[in-house]
C-alpha cells in the first residue's frame, strides 16, 4: 500500500478512531497485540497503526469488521462526492417543486401582470433593438402563465417525487449501501435514453458532458462495484474487500509461516534419515 493510501486510511481513522479486534484464534490475536510500557496495545485493522487499550470486539478472525482499506477507501471517496452532488440536487428538485406549487397559486395575478406589463415594454424593446413578439423567453414564459393548473401540479409533484429520489440516492451513497448503488444506476440508466434525443434535437455542449458524466456514472458503478453479476458480482467485491482486510494479511503471514515452518521439519526429516537409507 502506498503513502498516500495509508495517509488516507490515518485520517479516517483520525475522525472515526481506531477500528481493533481481538481473534479468538491465537495465531492471528498474537500477531495484532502487542505488550508495552503503557500497556496492551492493539493493531488497528483500518490503518495498520498501534492502538492501546483492549479491543472493544472479540471473535472468530471470519467475523471481525472489514473496514475499508486501499482500493475499497478510494471507491468510498468517490461515492461521498456522488452523494454530494444527489443531495445537492434534491435540494435544487425540492425548491423548484415548491416555487411551481406557489406559482401555480397565484398565477391568475402573474399572468394578469404580465400582460399589463408587455405592452408597456414593447416600445422600449424596440427602441434597444429586441423583438418581444418573437423572444423565447417571452414565448416560454407565456406558456407557462397560461398553463392549466393540473399541468402545473404535475410538474410539481414530478419535481417533488425526482427530488426525493436524488435525496435518496444520496444519502444511502454516503452510508455506502449497495442498494443505493443499484438505485443510482438505474435511476440514471432511465434518463440516458431521453439525453440521447435531447443531444440529438438540440445538441449544446452541456448536454454533452451532462450525458458523458452520466454514462461514466453508471458504468464505473457497474464495473467497480459488480452489480447484477458482474465482474462475479457481490460475492467476488466482498472478497476483494476482506483481501484488503488487515486481519487477512496477517492470517495470510500466518498460513505462510506454518507453511514454511511444515517444509523446514519436512526438510530435517528427510536430512536426518538420508544416512539410514544407504
Amino acid at each position: 500500500m502506498g503513502a498516500r493510501a495509508g495517509s488516507r486510511e490515518r485520517r479516517t481513522c483520525g475522525r472515526r478512531g481506531h477500528l481493533t479486534y481481538r481473534p479468538t484464534e491465537a495465531e492471528y490475536a498474537d500477531r495484532l497485540r502487542a505488550q508495552t510500557a503503557l500497556g496492551e496495545a492493539w493493531r488497528c485493522l483500518r490503518c495498520g497503526d498501534w492502538a492501546l487499550g483492549a479491543p472493544p470486539a472479540a471473535g472468530p478472525a471470519e467475523h471481525a469488521p472489514v473496514p475499508a482499506r486501499g482500493k475499497a477507501l478510494r471507491q468510498l471517496a468517490l461515492l461521498r462526492v456522488l452523494a454530494v452532488e444527489r443531495l445537492v440536487r434534491a435540494v435544487v428538485l425540492i425548491l423548484a417543486a415548491y416555487g411551481v406549487n406557489q406559482f401555480s397559486s397565484a398565477q391568475t395575478s402573474l399572468r394578469r401582470s404580465f400582460n399589463n406589463l408587455l405592452p408597456s415594454a414593447r416600445p422600449l424593446a424596440n427602441r434597444l433593438g429586441f423583438d418581444l413578439d418573437h423572444s423565447l423567453l417571452v414565448r416560454e414564459a407565456t406558456k407557462a402563465l397560461n398553463a392549466s393548473q393540473r399541468t402545473l401540479t404535475l410538474v410539481a409533484v414530478a419535481l417533488l417525487l425526482y427530488g426525493l429520489l436524488e435525496g435518496v440516492e444520496g444519502v444511502g451513497l454516503w452510508l455506502a449501501r449497495r442498494w443505493a448503488e443499484y438505485l443510482t444506476v438505474v435511476a440514471t440508466a432511465a434518463f440516458v435514453p431521453l439525453e440521447i434525443y435531447e443531444l440529438y434535437d438540440h445538441p449544446t455542449v452541456t448536454k454533452g458532458v451532462t450525458f458523458a458524466i452520466n454514462v461514466a456514472i453508471v458504468v464505473y458503478l457497474l464495473l467497480a462495484k459488480r452489480l447484477f453479476g458482474l465482474r462475479g458480482g457481490q460475492r467476488a467485491y466482498a472478497e476483494e474487500l476482506r483481501s484488503e482486510s488487515l486481519l487477512e494479511v496477517q492470517a495470510a503471514a500466518a498460513r505462510a509461516d506454518l507453511r514454511h515452518q511444515a517444509g523446514r521439519e519436512v526438510g530435517m526429516s528427510d536430512a536426518g534419515g538420508g544416512p539410514e537409507r544407504r
